[in-house]
């Protein structure tokens, strides 16, 4: 892996880790799915506009569509929209914690659904990422964390790993920016219609507000969307995707250092392990050998 594959895999880790905090200021004072919507309208567009000034091609083959299409219902109507409700009433460290666990639900989707085989190392990180996960809840449920809200964060990240296993294969073949400006206006769309029927437009617009829909919109909704694409393309999903590790660490020091959130003993483990159990998860797969 040379050095710029591990700029982009810490830039992408930064942004994405990011999103939760910025995400958590925005639903204090707008619409959790308004705003979702009107932030991947305004990215879409332009990262379909800079796709053009590139001379980027819309004609995309048919498993970059499924994967514009999967991608923005999955992970930006579900996953997101799902997340944005959910932060109305947990914890923004929480809901990275939850995040950070795709990647070993990639493995075992792989190991359950599709025979993929898991060799010892792997195994050994499926289990500590349920026992970091156990630690975690536990601790959080005692501490009184909304049990609904906890819900809604476990079925998007089931929809982040369906929007993970789909956009394997979607960036090859280039038109990159393109492909990522397309999935965010499908998920305007898919979380327009929601916002529409369900939730009244009462917008408390003050600064803090506005810095956190534009850096949300910018930085993780497109620049870390962006990063991934050109990240999986250049180095593959399995090896991206240990950047993942990070996740845990860096979502749970943001949201403590910038909202102040209070991380207990029990959170400090749990995170440590469930890290050890992605990065044991992903470095099991780098060396498998070839079927």
């Amino acid at each position: 892996m040379d050095f710029k594959a591990l700029f982009m895999g810490f830039a992408f880790a930064a942004m994405w880790s990011s999103a939760f905090t910025s995400a958590h200021v925005i639903v204090e004072y707008a619409p959790p799915l308004t705003a979702l919507s009107l932030r991947f309208l305004i990215s879409g567009l332009l990262g379909c506009a800079i796709a053009l000034a590139l001379g980027q091609s819309f004609r995309l083959t048919r498993r970059q569509w499924t994967g514009v299409l999967v991608f923005g219902l999955c992970q930006n109507a579900l996953y997101l929209g799902l997340n944005f409700i959910a932060m109305q009433t947990v914890q923004a460290s929480l809901a990275a914690i939850i995040a950070s666990t795709m990647p070993l639900l990639v493995a075992l989707s792989g190991w359950l659904l599709f025979g993929t085989k898991v060799r010892p190392l792997g195994v050994a990180g499926l289990v500590a990422g349920v026992v970091g996960v156990t630690l975690i809840m536990g601790a959080r449920l005692t501490g009184g964390t909304d049990v609904a809200g906890l819900l809604l964060l476990i079925v998007g990240v089931v929809a982040l790993t369906a929007a993970t296993l789909a956009v394997m294969g979607a960036s090859s073949g280039g038109n990159v920016l393109a492909i990522v400006g397309l999935q965010l206006l499908v998920g305007s769309v898919l979380t327009a219609i929601p916002a529409v029927l369900t939730e009244p437009f009462v917008v408390d617009w003050n600064a803090h507000l506005i810095i956190a829909f534009f850096y949300t919109t910018l930085v993780p909704g497109l620049a870390a969307t962006w990063v991934w694409f050109l990240l999986v393309g250049r180095i593959g999903a399995v090896r991206a995707s240990t950047f993942h590790f990070l996740n845990p660490f860096l979502g749970v020091l943001i949201a403590a250092g910038f909202l102040g959130e209070r991380i207990g003993p029990l959170d400090v483990v749990g995170v440590i392990v469930i890290a050890g159990g992605i990065l044991a998860v992903q470095l099991s797969k780098q060396v498998a050998p070839s079927p």
